[in-house]
């Protein structure tokens, strides 16, 4: 690994080269975490890139996740999962041989990972001690979100997004939809649960009742879906341009989104901090793209407030380090920290 200087003419914070090429980020609090496809994971100090800790994962890696103060690290792969602390760098290694793709934390003690078909919920504090696990889904589980402050488990897998109590292995509620389920988000407010699927869609359900919404007409599979922090905005990859749906009020139903124009294929997204409505997003050509998701009105198509485009190589993860440092990883072992000066401009 090697660290360069900051470039003030880029609003570089900092950049270092990896040799196992990244294919997920992480950032909470005053860390980063960098995952590589071959299962090194480092974690750095997010405002100088310096190395602050390691580990590898067996059989390579797909995610990664800081807990929400950035006490616990997990990571998930094709064969298993990893579990770090950061007050003495302990590292817990499990070789299930179980497709692991995703993680979710409860709180900064309890996470939950996918575990083939089923989700084991651990004790990352206790040296990764399973409390709980859910009864094996219809398929292998492809996401998993938190509701109702850590005490409901929702767990996408083929056919329906199921809801666990904690320590009850049977769900208390299912949200059927018949397809693959790719991605889950769960509204700040929990008013919404929404998956993005490999059938082109976005299907919604209110928690509230159940009811149930789908957007369809997608040119590809939707595998990204992130809201901001009020909610209100759902960002969705699935086409060339990125949609952000409008989840005020009653909800998107009968409306349509604002389009935003920059990527021939989106490959990563994320929201900045804060409520006023600044997205990030990378694309297959490098390019990284800032916008005002929100303005306009819908169906109108937005250009970003500013691109920057000085790499050669495809975004593979983008993550925000609080509200002023946006953290790019490139396919070709690159990350880079991009310095932003005010919460409210781009």
């Amino acid at each position: 690994m090697s660290i360069t200087a900051p470039d003030q003419a880029l609003t570089v914070a900092w950049e270092i080269t990896i040799e196992d090429a990244p294919v997920a980020l992480s950032a909470r609090g005053d860390l980063v975490a960098v995952a590589g496809a071959e299962g090194t994971v480092r974690i750095l100090d997010a405002a100088m890139g310096a190395e602050m800790g390691a580990l590898d994962l067996p059989g390579g890696a797909l995610k990664n996740y800081l807990s929400p103060t950035a006490r616990h690290l997990a990571v998930t792969g094709p064969m298993g999962y990893a579990l770090w602390r950061r007050t003495d760098g302990r590292t817990v290694v499990r070789e299930s041989g179980a497709w692991s793709s995703s993680a979710a934390w409860a709180n900064d003690e309890r996470v939950a990972i996918a575990s083939g078909r089923k989700a084991l919920v651990l004790d990352a504090d206790g040296d990764g001690e399973e409390l709980w696990r859910t009864e094996p889904a219809a398929s292998t589980v492809t996401d998993l979100a938190w509701l109702r402050r850590g005490r409901r488990l929702a767990v996408a897998a083929y056919g329906a997004v199921r809801g666990h109590e904690r320590h009850t292995a049977q769900p208390v509620v299912t949200y059927p939809y018949i397809g693959s389920h790719l991605a889950l988000a769960v509204a700040p407010t929990e008013k919404w649960i929404c998956s993005g699927n490999q059938d082109a869609s976005i299907h919604i359900w209110r928690t509230r009742d159940g009811s149930e919404l789908t957007m369809s007409g997608y040119p590809e599979k939707v595998s990204r879906l992130a809201f901001d922090d009020t909610g209100f905005w759902l960002a969705a990859d699935g086409a060339p341009d990125l949609t952000v749906w409008d989840f005020s009020g009653k909800g998107p139903a009968g409306t349509a989104p604002r389009q935003l124009r920059c990527h021939e294929t989106i490959t990563a997204l994320a929201w900045r901090p804060g409520p006023a409505g600044h997205l990030a997003s990378g694309g297959h050509d490098g390019t990284i793209a800032l916008w005002y998701a929100t303005a306009g009105q819908p169906a109108n198509r937005l250009r970003p407030v500013r691109t920057l485009d000085d790499a050669d190589s495809a975004v593979a993860a983008l993550a925000w380090a609080g509200p002023h440092l946006l953290v790019t990883a490139y396919r070709d072992g690159r990350v880079r920290a991009y310095g932003l000066p005010s919460r409210t401009e781009l």
